[in-house]
């Protein structure tokens, strides 16, 4: 039986990306409504297009908490975060969505652009496919814009197949097993 359970964490972990900057690493928490509001107003108009494949002028603050109240039990979250006068700024997440059968997830991953390039989302999407195997997941996927090439070569690289969407001909499908 997979265990979606929360009794083992993910555990927090600094890195040093490739450009010398440091981020810690962990899982995400109810808590971090304020800070996922100030990063979503940070995000550049082509980040949140990336990111939700539509225009996203607000968040909608009810729809956040709602999510974040959701894990650990409806998925795995985690951030990125760096020290900011106001205590931590969020610069990245990274999420799977647990589907309702509870054997496969879908992701989705954000990086602020002054940290895109550096191999921030490479660490996210490694932790986030190590603890969907730990979780007892079997499959991940996650849908991607054509345009978003960067995201399009990482996941190719992470070991992904990337697969034309039969729905909509400007969505890619990547998807990866997890579990035989």
């Amino acid at each position: 039986m997979p265990d979606h359970s929360s009794a083992r964490p993910m555990t927090a972990l600094d890195i040093t990306l490739r450009d010398g900057r440091s981020v810690h690493l962990r899982p995400l928490s109810a808590g971090d409504e304020a800070e996922f509001l100030q990063a979503f107003e940070r995000l550049s108009d082509a980040a949140r297009y990336m990111r939700f494949m539509r225009v996203v002028q607000q968040p909608d603050a009810r729809r956040l908490r709602a999510a974040l109240a959701s894990f650990p039990e409806a998925g795995i979250g985690i951030v990125a975060t760096v020290p900011a006068g106001d205590g931590i700024d969020i610069v990245a997440s990274c999420i799977a969505v647990f589907a309702a059968d509870r054997r496969d997830c879908e992701f989705a991953v954000t990086v602020a652009s002054e940290y895109g390039g550096a191999g921030l989302a490479t660490h996210l999407m490694t932790q986030l496919i190590d603890e969907a195997r730990r979780r007892g997941m079997k499959e991940m996927e996650g849908f991607v814009l054509k345009q978003n090439q960067p995201m399009l070569r990482l996941a190719t690289r992470l070991g992904f197949g990337i697969e034309r969407d039969p729905d909509d001909a400007s969505i890619r499908i990547c998807r990866m097993t997890l579990a035989e």
